[in-house]
């Protein structure tokens, strides 16, 4: 049986992690191309991941010390959120779980009955002293823990931090020795069949022309095959999240490398912090409609813990996604597919998770508009879903700058709007079983952007008031004997350092 020829248009992360996986996986059936022009800059979003990232490597046989040592990658346990709730606020979305449930209750209904009681500490923090995450975080420590040595409870879930043009030139160094071919060229057109519409050739400015049967759109925000060659059009998400530019300015490494990331609101946006173990990345997103690009990186430049290693680098975007991701013989990963803002490091996620979902609905020859109906329903579900969490963000706020204000009062999708109320009314917290951010997610950034339920669940007052202090004491000791013997974050990586 004849190999298919698959097209990879473009490159960056998206690019070398399509070519990467699908070789891996589908390397016996197709002949894989990826066409990219080194005269065309990536932007390098996704340089902070969540923990999917870990099986994506593991899928593909990358060893995780190579990883780390080739992308000067670091450990990532949690997001620190400043300011976001109100100027003063400060918390945590870690990974991982919260306590441990009880039956059908999920535990923040037996810390919301402790609380109420006072059989726990009256602070603002509370809740995340019985996250192993949020404790190894804040203490900056660090080492692989599947579960905590003598008892069920797991241990730490981990993402990374790292370098995405290295991580790039990591998978292309991977799919050149996996067989796939690599031409560094610009695209002059797309030629479409005149009887299917689909995807023909691509017509190079080098004058080759590059024809195969199914092609992959990773041209970043131009989206040249999906978007403009194939006309598919464009959903909006500007209604909901309002900021359209960031700058980046990445600056020396931090004396001490934390393993979280910062997110910190400003009047018009937020600002971001990403440690590696060669440089800090550095950058602020914000609307245009309420800061000036100067103004922009005049308080990105104050914020700088060191000198900057690099000239600041304007991007412009729009937030939304591509009304189908799969059109003809076409799929579009990345940017050329949509774009979330990177505020809970979603992007390369979601390359992540639409090539593992083409990979199994990869086409025979024979068609393929049922896999892609699936693909697209998917698809739009898991950007809807993603997009919803970040508006929890911006709309559950107690700022008074004009922006965050129009955020408090802006119409909110209905299913988000669902979710905020049954939190409000009973702790509870609805998730889909394929959803991305998990129950005790949503919890964190609800709790930490000052929401406070009017009740818990019944099943919480299924212990005696003793059986409860003695259920809260006793996590919470796990938790900080468990971290208390881990190692420094900064002594881990120094075990992968050149």
């Amino acid at each position: 049986m004849a190999k298919r020829n698959v097209v990879i248009a473009g490159g960056g992360s998206a690019g070398w992690m399509a070519a990467a996986m699908l070789s891996r996986l589908l390397g016996a059936q197709l002949s894989i191309t990826l066409v990219e022009s080194s005269e065309i800059a990536t932007v390098g979003v996704g340089e902070a991941t969540i923990p999917p990232i870990r099986t994506f490597n593991q899928v593909l046989g990358i060893d995780e010390a190579d990883f780390l040592l080739a992308t000067g990658a670091t450990i990532k346990l949690a997001i620190e959120f400043n300011g976001w709730g109100s100027p003063a606020s400060n918390y945590l979305h870690a990974f991982g779980g919260i306590g441990r449930e009880q039956g059908f209750a999920s535990f923040y209904h037996y810390w919301h009955r402790a609380r109420a009681e006072g059989l726990t500490d009256n602070n603002r923090d509370d809740f995340w002293q019985y996250s192993l995450n949020a404790h190894a975080a804040r203490a900056g420590r660090f080492a692989p823990l599947e579960q905590i040595p003598n008892t069920p409870l797991p241990g730490l879930q981990y993402a990374y931090h790292f370098d995405a043009g290295r991580y790039a030139q990591l998978l292309k160094r991977y799919c050149q020795t996996a067989g796939v071919h690599h031409i560094d060229a610009t695209i002059d057109r797309v030629i479409l069949d005149t009887d299917s519409g689909e995807i023909n050739t691509l017509q190079l400015t080098s004058g080759q022309q590059l024809a195969g049967d199914f092609f992959i759109d990773c041209t970043g925000a131009r989206s040249l095959l999906l978007g403009k060659a194939l006309g598919v059009g464009f959903t909006d998400y500007a209604e909901w999240l309002p900021c359209n530019r960031a700058i980046a300015l990445p600056s020396e490494r931090l004396n001490v490398v934390p393993p979280y990331t910062r997110a910190t609101a400003h009047g018009a946006g937020w600002s971001w912090q990403i440690p590696l173990t060669h440089r800090t990345g550095n950058g602020i997103v914000y609307s245009a409609q309420h800061l000036s690009d100067d103004e922009a990186l005049n308080t990105l430049q104050q914020q700088l813990t060191g000198p900057a290693v690099a000239e600041p680098n304007l991007i412009r975007f729009k937030v939304g996604r591509r009304v189908k991701q799969w059109h003809k013989n076409c799929v579009a990963l990345g940017l050329a597919s949509g774009f979330l803002e990177p505020l809970e490091s979603t992007s390369l996620h979601l390359v992540q998770s639409a090539v593992t979902r083409l990979v199994k609905m990869f086409p025979s020859s024979t068609g393929y508009a049922k896999q892609a109906e699936v693909f697209n329903q998917q698809a739009k579900a898991e950007f809807e879903s993603i997009r919803d969490f970040i508006i929890l963000h911006y709309h559950l706020n107690n700022r008074q700058e004009p922006m965050w204000r129009e955020c408090q009062h802006m119409a909110i999708p209905q299913a988000l709007a669902q979710r905020i109320a049954l939190f409000k009314a009973s702790g509870q917290v609805h998730t889909a079983a394929d959803e991305l951010f998990t129950e005790p997610a949503w919890q964190q950034v609800m709790l930490g952007q000052g929401v406070r339920p009017e009740s818990y669940h019944t099943l919480a007052d299924g212990l005696s008031q003793q059986q409860l202090r003695d259920f809260m004491t006793h996590l919470k000791t796990i938790y900080s004997r468990t971290v208390n013997q881990l190692p420094e974050h900064e002594t881990f990586l120094a075990g992968f350092s050149n």
